[in-house]
């Protein structure tokens, strides 16, 4: 499109250079900005029809009535400034705009804004700028500067303040509390969730000047129905500049770092004064400063390619990351659509733990492991869930908020084409495959950090509950003298009420399989912490449950063709002509012919299921077998979920076709920061986020941990010169740096060596060297 630009130099960015508020959501959702706390949609100042202003703070949910599940709640709106020059309301919809550029950087979360405005005999310069501080995890920063042009004075009015009358698509949150002028400076309303009962408050402070001096300017204070406003009035002289800072914040009463010796609002009122005084760019500067810090230098990561937009992504998906995921507090989890939009009401799915994690765990482990520790947490509703369903141990929901909620998918969900009803949700009652996944990640974090802490006192539990789930969860087929799953969803959603779901199973078998050797390991090696799960899980039953169930586990083999069936009906359905569907310019499109009944009784695949499985348990299956199970359900995947573009691009890499994983790759990257203008509407794809840094590391960088060791075997696509990428691995930094024939790896540990593999053969890294290796043609 020709609004959309990359700044791959001296800015990593992107650029909106020509305004349609037509594609105006777009825009909120890519320059997002936020913290992990906090997450504002970059909405413009000026309102339009098509807007979505959306502010969330993380854990702020609410259940709006009794037949809706628990969402993210949609917070006052703070960035609303309404302009009048002259009388006339500034709107890029009417009159003449000039040299319209607004852009994101990348490296600071800035999002700066320039036009020139003419309408009539009105003339009139805008900038502006704003960011979310990530050192400060409550604040919001906003300046604006209008420039009169002309020979003549000119008078401008802005209103600016708190608007309450913000909800979650028509669904209002809050109930209206105090509201009121502090100082005859800060503004400041509270306001309380309906049924969580959290609490709020909202502070924003203004200061103006023009031409650098705070004087000639009239002002009043509005209260109104869920909005405070203050309304400004001034004649700006010729040529001359006026100048309004904005600065705001939000607080909860359920904030880790709450000031108990201070009221909620007076705790809110200090902090604002606080940044009031210390101004916009030094404020900038300590967010920047964090930015560095923190992110771009700690793990960092660049591409050299024939495509400056390769790298780019790599930027733009650790920013989303980073602003979207709740290190502060483990209580709470990262959204599907992270904090930048409604998008599945900011429910955290399987999305976390396999496609969003491993960037954490080989990047910021401390914060994998506070991810981690929300599911801990969260034991207790899956507890509810298994009791609710007739099971035994921990199955986890497969949509969750606060830990504690248990299950909070809807019921009904998308239109019907063919009934005319809406479509039922079937994945909160039988997409199981979440509880073996969060399982799964537990073993991959501690395989990779050697958090041992975490496992002793965490990560036995819960995979260990797990597998008491599935041991309860097994259905015996005493024709066959087997233990089956019956009635699942797999990760292909197209497909419900299926029997034997391949990944399903596998997921399910590795729990049990690896709870069972847990139970030996801990009885012989860690006889405490065996007594204490003993006394919660029955540990002797659980063995030998597990140990008789698992002799007649069911694990779907190979077929005659070499083909593993993705569940016992698949590969009997119909086959049908996907190409018009699989060229589609929107997700979905199958739907407009079909509805998911009839797609049920097709081969046609939402994402990868099968391909997934051979993913993440690659030493399972040959190259013959990954191969042919490639070419078979590969053409059947529609990519309607943009968590499969990822795990194609991967095994294609792994199978050595680099040209078609490096398209994948491309067509993945351009979900979000492509062209398509209503892709990204209800907000972020953060699972897809995961996935760009997926592909770069474990796929074209070739890095995997299988059954704990570490694996570097890479293979970079023909537009590629360098990739140069870090993890951490048993709390050792490495640093790897791939060339088209070679590449490197270094150890910056002082003291440990470490230990991978490349084609079979073990390869020992000292401290502070660095060990290179010819690749063969």
């Amino acid at each position: 499109m020709e609004n959309i630009e990359y700044l791959t130099r001296e800015v990593k960015g992107i650029r909106e250079s020509k305004f349609q508020s037509k594609w105006i959501r777009k825009f909120e959702t890519i320059f997002a900005q936020g913290n992990g706390y906090l997450g504002i949609r970059a909405s413009t100042e000026e309102r339009y029809i098509n807007e979505k202003r959306g502010a969330f703070i993380a854990g702020n949910f609410n259940q709006f009535d009794e037949n809706e599940v628990t969402e993210l709640a949609n917070c006052p709106d703070l960035t609303a400034v309404e302009v009048k020059v002259n009388g006339n309301r500034i709107n890029l919809d009417s009159g003449q705009v000039e040299d319209y550029r607004r852009q994101i950087d990348l490296m600071t979360g800035e999002v700066t804004r320039h036009f020139k405005w003419a309408l009539d005999e009105v003339r009139l310069e805008w900038s502006s700028k704003r960011f979310v501080s990530l050192k400060d995890l409550h604040v919001f920063c906003h300046q604006i500067e209008l420039r009169n042009p002309s020979d003549k004075p000119m008078t401008i009015e802005i209103i600016s303040g708190i608007d309450g009358q913000i909800t979650n698509s028509g669904a209002q949150h809050f109930t209206e509390g105090d509201k009121r002028l502090r100082d005859k400076v800060f503004l400041q309303m509270m306001a309380t969730t309906s049924q969580s009962k959290k609490s709020l408050v909202t502070t924003l402070s203004h200061r103006l000047r023009i031409d650098g001096e705070e004087a000639g300017i009239e002002q009043t204070f509005d209260i109104q129905r869920r909005r405070l406003l203050m309304n400004y009035k001034v004649s700006l002289p010729p040529n001359s500049r006026l100048d309004l800072e904005r600065y705001a914040t939000y607080h909860t009463d359920f904030d880790l770092d709450r000031d108990h010796s201070l009221s909620l609002e007076n705790w809110a009122l200090a902090d604002n004064r606080r940044i009031y005084q210390v101004g916009y760019d030094q404020l900038l500067d300590q967010s920047r400063a964090k930015w560095q810090r923190d992110v771009w230098q700690a793990a960092p990561i660049h591409i050299q390619s024939n495509n400056a937009m390769d790298d780019l992504a790599l930027y733009f998906a650790k920013y989303h990351l980073q602003i979207m995921t709740p290190a502060h507090d483990e209580r709470m989890n990262i959204g599907a659509k992270g904090l930048s939009g409604e998008g599945y009401k900011g429910h955290t799915f399987w999305d976390t733990e396999l496609f969003m994690l491993p960037y954490f765990t080989y990047s910021q482990p401390t914060t994998a492991r506070s991810l981690l520790k929300y599911r801990y947490l969260g034991l207790e509703g899956a507890h509810v869930k298994a009791r609710d369903n007739g099971y035994q141990g921990a199955q986890y929901p497969w949509e969750a908020a606060w830990p504690s909620d248990g299950e909070t998918t809807p019921v009904w969900g998308a239109a019907d084409i063919i009934k005319g009803t809406a479509t039922k949700i079937w994945s909160g009652f039988i997409e199981q495959h979440i509880t073996g996944d969060v399982a799964f990640a537990v073993q991959q974090y501690v395989d990779i950090t050697d958090d041992q802490d975490f496992m002793k006192q965490y990560g036995y539990e819960i995979i260990l509950d797990t597998a008491k789930f599935w041991a309860s969860r097994l259905n015996y087929n005493d024709q066959a003298n087997r233990y089956e799953i019956w009635d699942v969803i797999g990760p292909d959603e197209y497909k419900e009420h299926v029997n034997n779901n391949a990944f399903t199973n596998y997921i399910a078998h590795w729990n049990m399989q690896r709870a069972l050797s847990l139970i030996a390991e801990l009885r012989a090696e860690q006889e405490q912490v065996y007594q204490e799960l003993d006394r919660a899980l029955d540990l002797e039953h659980l063995e030998t449950e597990l140990s008789d169930k698992l002799k007649l586990f069911y694990l779907p083999q190979l077929n005659q063709a070499g083909i593993l069936p993705q569940d016992d009906s698949y590969l009997d359905k119909q086959v049908i002509d996907l190409s018009p569907y699989k060229n589609q310019l929107e997700v979905g499109s199958l739907f407009k012919v079909y509805n998911l009944e009839q797609v049920n009784q097709m081969q046609v695949s939402k994402q990868a299921d099968v391909l997934l499985l051979i993913f993440l348990f690659e030493h399972l299956f040959d190259r013959e077998a990954k191969l042919g199970n490639w070419h078979y359900y590969e053409p059947k995947t529609t990519h309607d979920s943009s968590l499969s573009l990822s795990t194609h691009s991967i095994l294609a890499s792994d199978l050595g076709d680099q040209a078609l994983a490096y398209r994948l790759f491309n067509e993945a990257i351009s979900i979000d920061m492509g062209s398509l203008m209503t892709s990204s509407d209800d907000g972020i794809h953060a699972a897809s986020l995961g996935g760009i840094w997926q592909m770069v590391v474990f796929g074209f960088g070739g890095l995997r941990c299988i059954d704990g060791k570490l694996r570097i075997q890479p293979h970079l696509p023909a537009e590629w010169h360098h990739l140069h990428y870090t993890i951490f691995w048993k709390g050792v930094k490495l640093e790897i740096n791939v060339q088209p024939k070679s590449f490197s790896v270094t150890n910056h540990s002082e003291l440990k060596s470490v230990n991978f593999l490349h084609h079979h053969r073990e390869i020992e890294i000292a401290p502070q060297t660095t060990f290179e290796l010819q690749e063969e043609n």
